[in-house]
């Protein structure tokens, strides 16, 4: 309940960045945070303040793991080995076209998150245990779709403890390893039927060149115009988007 409290914890804080942004642009005065280490500071509240920022720096790391950026990420890098480009998209535009997708798939999730818990929490209309409890049921309900049950059995036969009958009583420390190795398995799978076509077409070019006896010269530099024709004539980025998209559905 500790570690789901301040994971929540760091998901709302993210999400409550955007708000707080969009309140300074209007002129709104934003509260302050005074941290003090001298008398008359209780214990207790300083480490809490201290806890809270450490796990602030693991933001990024949560987010990036428990949304859809894991499994568009790895499927474009695999796109990116198979044409054989090597650095070409490079790594930044990868990133950002993977975070823009990222925001896409999880508008929704989103949306719930801030019209529930985040906008309520700020109106002082709930409290912030009600704000932590409605994240983690809309995180909960996302990660629940894309999980395999056989991946958060692993963990159970590891605990050797009896898995619930269901879903939404697995612990948080349950379901985010389960979901991540969930997401990279679907991942290696989209990225296995991607290298089918290109792997083919290296094949042919290899066995042209040894048919013509030109064997010193490398498949690869005669195969990347034709990958790169290939991937053009069948809007091969439009087909990588929509199938990454429908996956998630």
């Amino acid at each position: 309940m500790k570690l789901t409290k301040l994971l929540m914890t760091t998901f709302l804080g993210v999400l409550s960045t955007g708000a707080f942004a969009q309140a300074a642009g209007s002129g709104v005065n934003l509260p302050g945070l005074s941290v003090n280490f001298g008398q008359g500071t209780n214990l207790v509240d300083t480490m809490q303040v201290m806890v809270l920022f450490t796990v602030l720096t693991l933001a990024p790391a949560i987010i990036i793991l428990c949304t859809s950026f894991t499994r568009i990420i790895v499927v474009l890098a695999f796109v990116r080995q198979a044409i054989g480009t090597q650095s070409m998209p490079p790594n930044q535009l990868l990133i950002g076209f993977a975070m823009f997708l990222s925001v896409f798939v999880m508008m929704p999730t989103g949306k719930n998150i801030y019209d529930k818990a985040v906008d309520p929490l700020m109106n002082k209309a709930i409290t912030t245990t009600q704000a932590l409890e409605t994240i983690e049921v809309e995180l909960r309900g996302f990660m629940s779709k894309q999980v395999r049950k056989a991946d958060i059995g692993l963990f159970y036969d590891v605990t050797g403890t009896t898995a619930p009958n269901d879903i939404n009583a697995v612990p948080i420390h349950f379901l985010i390893p389960a979901f991540i190795i969930s997401e990279l398995k679907t991942a290696f799978q989209i990225g296995f039927l991607l290298y089918i076509p290109f792997l083919v077409l290296d094949m042919v070019v290899a066995s042209v060149l040894m048919a013509m006896g030109m064997m010193m010269l490398p498949p690869v530099i005669i195969s990347m115009p034709f990958k790169l024709l290939l991937f053009v004539l069948v809007d091969g980025w439009q087909l990588v988007t929509g199938s990454i998209l429908r996956s998630f559905n």
